[in-house]
């Protein structure tokens, strides 16, 4: 620890993401990243954009991605933002909206990023535990906090909420902002953002990370009522008024118009997620439902600890949380069918060595 830090800097406890080792024939299934390339399109607009112009700033206001993303939303420009990265726009959005007198609500458990943005920007936080199912029960957001942050799905879980529940949620808390964070909602889940059109408290987080497979090109954005995209904007240009590269604006677009490619890529995940989650429980898994490109499972004859051991000594990484309630389980994501063919294999032969000990 250097005598130089500040005060804020020692007391920082920061996010730690998955490990990204160099491992000859590594299975990567730690990060939830896609099995699959982005969209081609997507490709020949960012070589496009790196040319002279990247003597340019770009544009501050990202108008190009803005108006795109409105017109596939149906919102207009001004219910947009965007940033590096929906980790970007939730750091803007938890100092533009999330910090206030009393504490910020979000589950127990849930994305590992919130509680290290709320000890970052000064926010009290109260978590709030899900069910036994790993559910979250909206029942016990009412009637207390000053904010309220939710994955939909959930993270590291899967499961997700319906648009009703969320819908219930927000006519019950019309005082506080609403944070819905959808990062991986296109495989499977319903997202939020009709419910902006009623709901001014209501701010809806989405990522190119995941079902647009750009996670290297660390684009995020943010659907909400034009006041709340302005407090954003205020913060933004209070830090980094030009977020997004002349490369990362461009690729986004074409992204976003490639519907055909988008529905492929996010069709074959849903579909290596079902046999996958039937395959685990053929080894006697619990899995949850998921909603998102990753399952949440555990086994009744092996700790997750020893588990994600022997997967990593066999070249295989997965995501292993190790704290109260879900120590035991790994967070699986669903990659391509040759990742999944020897992810299952391998399991056979480490279960089946348990099941035998029975």
């Amino acid at each position: 620890m250097s005598r130089y830090w500040s005060e804020l800097a020692r007391r920082l406890s920061p996010y730690v993401p998955g490990e990204q080792p160099r491992i000859a024939g590594l299975v990567k299934l730690n990060t939830n990243e896609s099995p699959f390339g982005p969209s081609p399109r997507a490709i020949a607009a960012i070589r496009a954009a790196a040319g002279d112009a990247l003597r340019l700033y770009p544009d501050p206001q990202s108008t190009h991605l803005r108006e795109a993303l409105a017109r596939y939303h149906g919102v207009t420009p001004a219910h947009v933002f965007v940033g590096n990265g929906s980790d970007e726009v939730l750091a803007h959005a938890f100092a533009a909206l999330l910090k206030q007198p009393a504490p910020v609500l979000f589950p127990d458990v849930t994305y590992a990023f919130y509680p290290v943005y709320c000890r970052l920007f000064g926010i009290d936080f109260e978590t709030v535990p899900v069910d036994g199912a790993f559910c979250v029960d909206l029942r016990s957001y009412l009637g207390r906090g000053g904010a309220i942050v939710i994955a939909n799905p959930n993270a590291p879980t899967g499961i997700a909420l319906s648009p009703d529940d969320i819908a219930g949620l927000l006519r019950a808390r019309p005082d506080v902002p609403v944070v819905i964070d959808e990062a991986y909602v296109d495989f499977g889940g319903e997202t939020a953002i009709p419910l902006v059109a009623e709901h001014q408290n209501l701010l809806v987080v989405r990522t190119f990370s995941k079902s647009r497979a750009l996670a290297g090109l660390r684009v995020g954005y943010a659907i909400g009522d034009p006041a709340l995209i302005e407090g954003l904007v205020r913060v933004k240009d209070s830090f980094n008024s030009y977020p997004l590269g002349r490369p990362a604006e461009a690729g986004a677009v074409a992204a976003i118009e490639d519907e055909a490619h988008f529905e492929a890529m996010r069709s074959a995940v849903i579909a290596n997620r079902e046999s996958l989650a039937a395959s685990l429980r053929g080894f006697g898994f619990e899995v949850l439902p998921s909603q998102a490109n990753f399952l949440f499972a555990r086994h009744p004859a092996m700790s997750g600890k020893a588990l994600a051991a022997a997967l990593r000594d066999r070249a295989i990484l997965v995501r292993r949380f190790d704290v109260p309630r879900i120590a035991d389980h790994l967070r699986i994501t669903v990659g391509s069918a040759d990742e999944i063919g020897r992810l299952t294999a391998v399991l056979a032969e480490i279960v089946g060595v348990v099941s035998s000990e029975w």
